[in-house]
C-alpha cells in the first residue's frame, strides 16, 4: 500500500500482535506493525480482506489471518483495533467469539476507534475484570497518516500498559501520548474533532468571500498562509476548496459520528458548543446534496 515502504523504523523487539479491523485506518497500520518486524494476526468481518492484507505483507515476516477476534487474539502480546463505532467495538472484544476472550491475562488491547469515553471505561472495566488493560487510543492524522506512518494517537488508561504499548505502536505514529485515565483520549479525540469543525467551515467561508470578491484564492492562501491565518487546514485542503476537489481524505458520514459523540458528550457535561452543533448541521446539509463520502472540506459546496 502507497506510503507503508517508506519509512524507517526504530529497533524494538518483536512482539506478538493481533491487529483487529482492516479498513481504512486499519490496514496500513497493521501493515506499519509487520514491516517493523512484529508478529501480526488480522481479523476482519470481510475474510477476503485479511487475505489480501496477508498476501500483500507476506515478505514482511510472520503474517496471518483469524477467523474470529479471539482467535485473533489468542497468544498475543497486545491488540490492536480499529472499527467503526461503539457497537462494533463491543461486538469485537466482548462475547465468546470476542477479543477478551481469547486474551491471556496481563494481556493490553489498544483501541483505536473513534467512540464514546464511555465505552472505553466501560471495556476498562471489563478488562480489569478478566486482569486485562484497555487503552483508548483515538487517532488523528487521516488516511494519510495511517499510510505514512505518521498518526497521532491520543491515549487514555493506566501508566504501565501504556508505556508497554508505546514503542510497538510508533510504528504508525508520529506521537503516541498518555493524556490521562480511561476515556481521556477520546474526550482529547473529541477537543480535536470540535477544532476541526470550527477551522474548516471559517476556511470554506474565506475561499467562498475571496473567490465572490475575484480575488485569486490561490495566490491568497499562499499569502496568508505565512501569517496568524496558517493552519493545516489552509496548508492541506485550501486549494483543494478552490478547485472544489472532495474524492479523498477524512469522509463527511465519519466527522458526523464523530461530531455526535461530542455533542453527546456536552449534553452529559454541560459544555455549550454553539459553533460545532452548527457545523454538524451544515454537514448534515452535505449529505443531503449527495456528499456522505467528500472529504470535510466540502462545507464550500453550501455556500456556492
Amino acid at each position: 500500500m502507497a506510503g507503508t515502504n517508506s519509512r524507517s523504523y526504530d529497533a524494538v523487539p518483536s512482539r506478538k500482535v493481533a491487529f483487529i479491523g482492516l479498513g481504512v485506518m486499519g490496514y496500513p497500520m497493521a501493515a506499519h506493525l509487520a514491516l517493523a518486524g512484529h508478529q501480526v494476526t488480522v481479523y476482519n468481518r470481510n475474510t477476503a480482506k485479511a487475505l489480501a492484507w496477508c498476501e500483500e505483507y507476506a515478505s514482511a515476516g510472520s503474517v496471518r489471518h483469524a477467523l474470529t477476534p479471539r482467535l485473533a487474539a489468542q497468544g498475543a502480546d497486545m491488540v490492536f483495533c480499529c472499527v467503526g463505532n461503539d457497537d462494533d467495538l463491543r461486538s469485537v472484544v466482548l462475547g465468546a467469539d470476542g477479543a477478551f476472550a481469547g486474551m491471556e491475562p496481563g494481556g493490553i488491547f489498544v483501541d483505536h476507534t473513534t467512540a464514546s469515553a464511555e465505552v472505553a471505561r466501560e471495556l476498562y472495566g471489563a478488562g480489569r475484570t478478566l486482569g486485562l488493560h484497555f487503552i483508548d487510543a483515538p487517532v488523528s492524522g487521516g488516511q494519510a497518516g495511517a499510510q505514512n506512518g505518521l498518526l497521532t494517537v491520543m491515549c487514555g488508561g493506566d501508566q504501565a500498559p501504556f508505556d508497554a504499548v508505546q514503542p510497538v505502536a510508533m510504528a504508525f505514529s508520529r506521537a503516541f501520548t498518555r493524556l490521562g485515565d480511561s476515556g481521556a483520549g477520546q474526550l482529547t479525540k473529541m477537543v480535536n474533532q470540535i477544532c476541526i469543525a470550527g477551522l474548516v467551515q471559517g476556511l470554506a467561508e474565506a475561499v467562498a468571500f475571496g473567490q465572490r470578491a475575484g480575488l485569486d484564492m490561490n495566490q491568497v492562501l499562499d499569502v496568508i498562509g505565512k501569517g496568524a491565518a496558517q493552519s493545516w487546514q489552509l496548508d492541506n485542503r485550501g486549494k483543494t476548496m478552490v478547485a472544489r476537489e472532495f474524492d479523498f481524505g477524512f469522509a463527511v458520514d465519519w466527522m458526523r459520528k464523530d461530531l455526535g459523540l461530542v455533542l453527546a458528550e456536552a449534553r452529559r457535561n454541560g459544555a455549550r458548543l454553539p459553533v460545532t452543533a452548527l457545523v454538524d448541521q451544515f454537514y448534515g446539509d452535505v449529505q443531503g446534496m449527495g456528499g456522505q463520502r467528500w472529504d470535510t472540506s466540502s462545507l464550500i459546496q453550501r455556500l456556492d
